[in-house]
C-alpha cells in the first residue's frame, strides 16, 4: 500500500500501485475504498479521478452496506459447524464461546448490537472461529475427496478471501478461504474438487469440465451456478 487516506463522506482510502493497471482502478469494499494506480500514474490523478466519480461511488457504497448480513440476536449466521446466539449480558467486554455447534456471541447491555462498532466486533469473532474451524475442517475433507477420485495435492492453506472461494497453484499447491463455511455442503465439495481437478488441468477448457462433471455426477454445471449466487456473508 502505497498511501492512507481519510475522506469525510467516503471514509478510509488505500491508494495501491500495480505494475500490471493499465489505468485507474477504484474497488468499492465494505469498510473502504482502494485506488490502483498505474506505474505512472500520480497519487492526485488518482485522487482527482475519484473526485470525478464521487456521487457515483456515495451511490454504490450505499449498496454494498445494505447488502452485509447484520448480525444480532434476530439474524443468527448459520455455517457449516456452527450458528450464532447473540445475547444482551451484563458483561464490560464482546464475549464469544463456541460450543456444541453453537458460537454464542454476548454483549454488553449498554451498546447497540446494530451499531458499526458491535458488528465489527461481532464479525472478526466469527472470522476468527470460522478460520480455526475451516482448519480443522476443510484439510481432511479435501484430503478425503482426493483419495476417493484419484487426485494428489502438494499442500493446502487456510485464507480469508472473499473474492475466491479456492485457488490452485502449478505446483499443485490448494488455497482455500474460510468464508467457505458459510456455504451449504454441497458447494464446499464443489469448490474442493474445482480446485483438485486444477490439480490436473490449469485452465478451464473442455477437459477441465469433463472432469468435472466426472467427479460430480455431471452436475458440475448446476453447481457452478448455485455456487455463483453466493457470496461472502460478512
Amino acid at each position: 500500500m502505497e498511501a492512507l487516506l481519510e475522506d469525510n463522506e467516503l471514509g478510509r482510502i488505500e491508494i495501491w500501485r500495480s505494475e500490471r493497471a493499465t489505468r485507474i482502478k477504484i474497488l468499492i469494499k465494505p469498510d473502504h475504498l482502494r485506488i490502483t494506480l498505474p506505474m505512472r500514474a500520480t497519487q492526485q490523478q488518482g485522487l482527482d479521478f475519484l473526485n470525478q466519480v464521487r456521487t457515483k461511488i456515495k451511490q454504490k457504497q450505499k449498496t454494498v452496506t445494505a447488502r452485509l448480513q447484520s448480525i444480532d440476536e434476530e439474524h443468527p449466521l448459520q455455517t457449516l459447524s456452527f450458528v450464532t446466539n447473540v445475547q444482551v449480558s451484563d458483561r464490560e467486554k464482546v464475549f464469544f464461546r463456541l460450543q456444541d455447534g453453537v458460537l454464542l456471541i454476548e454483549y454488553p447491555r449498554r451498546q447497540d448490537p446494530g451499531s458499526e462498532q458491535m458488528q465489527t466486533f461481532f464479525k472478526n469473532g466469527i472470522d476468527f472461529f470460522l478460520r480455526k474451524e475451516a482448519k480443522r475442517l476443510l484439510p481432511g475433507r479435501l484430503a478425503q475427496l482426493a483419495k476417493q477420485h484419484g487426485f494428489t495435492f502438494t499442500d493446502v492453506k487456510i485464507q480469508s478471501s472473499k473474492t475466491r472461494w479456492g485457488s490452485c497453484s502449478g505446483r499443485k499447491s490448494i488455497n482455500l478461504s474460510y468464508f467457505l463455511l458459510t456455504l451449504p455442503a454441497p458447494l464446499i465439495d464443489y469448490v474442493l474438487l474445482h480446485e483438485l481437478c486444477h490439480t490436473v488441468e490449469m485452465n478451464h477448457g473442455d477437459r477441465f469440465w469433463k472432469l468435472m462433471d466426472k467427479v460430480t455426477d455431471n452436475k458440475a454445471k448446476a453447481l457452478r451456478a448455485e455456487v455463483k449466487k453466493h457470496r461472502c456473508a460478512l
